[in-house]
């Protein structure tokens, strides 16, 4: 049976990625292509629901906060296909005991699954100019939090949340560190000119969606415009990776290197 779920997640992500065109909507993104774990209870986190005024309306998210006080860096942390659930959030805990204060942002509005084919219609539902006003609302929210410094902001997602992750670095100049985790690129000149932040990148070899290529001329598109990158490969792997839900997806090896590079890259960029 979870051969079977995970059978039809691939061919959804795979048709997907196949049919979308558009580089500068990360909303319409590629989908993880495997399947989460199947419904459980949630887990418990430490961190809280909050909201906060956007452009499209009031904006949500999860917020995990350092045990230590003062100043700290943040984090906008950006969700997969399947919604703010318990795996995004233990994300957030984990930033947060690395002592940034964390801030997942619920882009579906209360809505999660567990289901691909479910996720794929709430992906290609959300309105983009949505989840970029809660995005840069989220930012805002942090820039103004009293135990957070704004000059040492920074951005992560995985899957859909990595293209928005590198979206709220074409559209927020004061982020000032962006990871990509299998997430849409572009390479319009116009578009790259708008982002200041350093940017990490961790890809599949074998995401159909987000070739090597793409990740390559990606890469030269940033260098040539002078901008900070660190882009890697893993041959081995797939779409959704780093997700240990994701069944015959998930790649050990390839996550806990990813998961080394993204606390090496995020330490000195954003902590002082």
């Amino acid at each position: 049976m979870r051969r079977a779920v995970y059978s039809v997640s691939v061919i959804l992500a795979l048709v997907f990625c196949a049919t979308a065109s558009s580089q500068t909507n990360p909303g319409h993104d590629h989908g993880s292509g495997t399947p989460a774990a199947a419904s459980a209870p949630s887990l418990p986190h430490p961190g809280r629901t909050v909201t906060f005024p956007s452009a499209a309306g009031e904006g949500s998210g999860y917020l995990a906060l350092p045990k230590a006080g003062g100043k700290h860096p943040a984090l906008v942390v950006i969700q997969e296909w399947w919604g703010l659930n318990d795996w995004i959030k233990g994300n957030a805990d984990r930033f947060a005991a690395q002592g940034y204060v964390a801030l997942a942002v619920d882009l579906y509005r209360g809505k999660s699954t567990t289901d691909p084919a479910v996720a794929h219609e709430l992906m290609r539902g959300l309105p983009e100019d949505r989840a970029n006003a809660d995005l840069k609302a989220a930012f805002a929210l942090l820039a103004a939090r009293p135990d957070v410094d704004p000059a040492r902001i920074g951005s992560i997602g995985w899957c859909m949340g990595g293209g928005y992750s590198l979206s709220l670095a074409t559209t927020e100049p004061r982020l000032a560190a962006c990871v990509i985790n299998y997430g849409r690129l572009v390479t319009d000149p116009a578009t790259i000119a708008k982002i200041n932040a350093h940017l990490l990148g961790n890809f599949g070899g074998k995401d159909r969606g987000i070739p090597p290529e793409d990740v390559r001329a990606f890469d030269l598109a940033l260098k040539a415009a002078g901008k900070s990158s660190d882009m890697k490969v893993y041959d081995s792997a797939g779409h959704g990776f780093m997700n240990s839900n994701n069944g015959e997806g998930y790649d050990p090896a390839a996550t806990k290197d990813a998961w080394q590079r993204i606390d090496a890259f995020l330490s000195p960029a954003l902590k002082p």
